[in-house]
C-alpha cells in the first residue's frame, strides 16, 4: 500500500498549522542541548518517548505539515512525491536506536502516532507501545478484540472489515468475529487501551522525550504534559515549532536521527542494523510469557526477530551484563493485560514454574506492601516452596489459594517481610 494513505480518509477542515518553517540550531547551540539532553536520560528513572512522523521521514515517508508533508502540499492543491510502499520501507536509525534504548532498560514504553509499523516491524516490544491511531499491518477483531499482526498491509483503512476472520479458540469452539483494520478516520475515537497505558505511564515517567512531532493533534499531543504533573521533564525534538515549546524544558532542533545517534553514543549504546522486519511481543522484562499482550503475529515475522537480533542481543548483552536487569518483579500493569490470577496458567518445567512463581508473589507482596522478592531467594527455594506449598513442577495456578501459601512460606523461611 502507498505511503500516501491519507488520501483514504474522510475530508476534514481542521488538520493544523502546516508548512511552518523549520529551524536549525547552531552547531555551539546543539552540542550544549544534547549533553543536556544526555544528562537528564541518565537522571531519570521512567523515561517515555512520544513518537510522529517526522521519525520515519528518512525512511521515505512524507510527514503531514513539513515543508513538503501531505497536508502542506494538499493545500496547495498537490500530492507528495514518493513511489514508496509501506511494506518496503525500513525502519530508521532512530526505530533502531529505540529497540536498544528498550533493551537496556532505559526507554520504558513508546506512545506514538504513527501508522506506519516502523516500530513494531523493527522489533520493539509490542507489550512496551501505544499506537494511537492504529498500524497498516495490524487487523483486530470486532467481536473478541484479538489483534493479528501481519507480514503485509491490511487492504483496508478506517475501521472496515478486511475480509478475515478470527480464529481465537474460545470455550465453545473458535470465535470467527470479523477482523477489522485499525487505522483511525479522523472521528475514530482512540483505542481505550492504548491511549490508558499512554496516559498511565505518562503520568508516572520523570522524562517524557517527544521525536518529529508537532504535537498538534489531540489528545495525543497532549499527553506529554503529563510527566509535568510528576514533575518530569519534557523535551522535544523537532525541526518545526510545536505547540507546548514554552512548556518543554529542553527543545531541540535538528534531525531526529541525529539525536539519537549521539545519545546511544554518549550512553555507550551499540545501535542494531535493520535486516527485515520482525516481531517481538513482548519485552525481556515482562514478568512472565503468560500475561503477553493479547495478540498474534504471522510465524516469520516472530522467527525473523530471533534471526535478526542473535547476534546482536549476544554481543550487547556480554558487553554489559550488569545492565540487563533479570526481569525486576515490579508489577507492570502492561504485563498483566490477560490478568493471569483471574484463569489457569499451567507450566510444566522448572523454568516455567520459576516465571510463574515470580510473578504471583510480586502479585501477593505488591498488595501487601511488601518489598521485593530476591532472584537468588526464587532460584535457591524453588524446590522447598514447592514442596511446602504442595505444588508440582507440573504448577497449575487458579486462584490466590496457592499464591498464599508460597507467600506465607518465604515468610516464614526469610523470618521476615518480603
Amino acid at each position: 500500500m502507498s505511503v500516501n494513505y491519507a488520501s483514504g480518509l474522510s475530508p476534514y477542515d481542521h488538520k493544523g498549522r502546516c508548512g511552518l518553517p523549520e529551524k536549525f540550531d547552531s552547531p555551539d547551540v546543539l552540542l550544549e542541548k544534547l549533553e543536556q539532553l544526555v544528562t537528564l536520560v541518565k537522571k531519570s528513572k521512567h523515561i517515555v518517548f512520544h513518537t510522529g512522523a517526522g521519525i520515519s521521514t528518512s525512511a521515505g515517508i512524507p510527514d503531514f505539515r513539513g515543508p513538503k508533508g501531505v497536508w502542506t502540499l494538499e493545500e496547495k492543491g498537490e500530492s507528495p512525491e514518493t513511489s514508496i510502499r509501506f511494506e518496503s520501507a525500513k525502519p530508521t536509525l532512530t526505530h533502531m536506536a529505540l529497540v536498544a534504548l528498550e533493551r537496556k532498560g532505559i526507554a520504558k514504553y513508546i506512545v506514538s502516532q504513527n501508522i506506519d509499523g516502523l516500530h513494531v516491524r523493527s522489533g520493539f516490544p509490542y507489550n512496551r507501545l501505544s499506537e494511537l491511531h492504529g498500524n497498516m499491518f495490524v487487523e483486530e477483531c470486532n467481536k473478541c478484540g484479538h489483534k493479528y499482526i501481519r507480514q503485509s498491509c491490511v487492504p483496508t483503512m478506517a475501521k472496515n472489515l478486511t475480509g478475515n476472520s478470527c480464529k481465537q479458540s474460545k470455550a465453545r469452539g473458535t470465535c470467527r468475529g470479523k477482523l477489522v483494520d485499525t487505522i483511525l478516520d479522523w472521528e475514530d475515537s482512540l483505542p481505550e487501551e492504548d491511549l490508558e497505558l499512554a496516559e498511565e505511564h505518562s503520568k508516572k515517567s520523570d522524562l517524557s522525550i517527544c521525536l518529529g512531532t508537532s504535537l498538534q493533534i489531540v489528545p495525543s499531543g497532549n499527553i506529554p504534559l503529563l510527566t509535568k504533573k510528576n514533575k518530569g521533564k519534557v523535551v522535544i525534538v523537532n525541526l518545526q515549532p510545536t505547540k507546548h515549546d514554552k512548556k518543554c524544558d529542553l527543545k531541540i532542533s535538528t534531525y531526529v536521527d541525529d539525536v539519537m545517534k549521539y545519545l546511544c553514543s554518549a550512553l555507550d549504546i551499540v545501535i542494531p542494523t535493520f535486516i527485515c522486519p520482525s516481531v517481538s511481543l513482548y519485552s525481556i522484562y515482562s514478568i512472565s510469557v503468560k500475561t503477553m499482550v493479547n495478540t498474534d503475529a504471522d510465524d516469520i515475522l516472530i522467527n525473523n526477530y530471533t534471526e535478526n537480533f542473535r547476534e546482536y542481543l549476544s554481543e550487547m548483552d556480554s558487553q554489559n551484563p550488569d545492565d540487563i536487569p533479570k526481569k525486576k518483579l515490579k508489577l507492570e500493569k502492561e504485563d498483566d493485560r490477560d490478568n493471569a490470577l483471574d484463569s489457569t496458567i499451567t507450566s510444566n518445567s522448572k523454568e516455567d514454574v520459576k516465571v510463574e512463581l515470580k510473578y504471583c508473589i510480586t502479585k501477593k507482596s505488591s498488595e501487601t506492601n511488601a518489598k521485593e522478592v530476591k532472584e537468588d531467594e526464587i532460584d535457591n527455594k524453588i524446590l522447598l516452596l514447592s514442596e511446602k506449598s504442595h505444588l508440582s513442577p507440573a504448577l497449575t495456578l487458579e486462584n490466590d489459594k496457592d499464591v498464599d501459601g508460597i507467600f506465607n512460606c518465604i515468610k516464614e523461611e526469610n523470618n521476615k517481610e518480603l
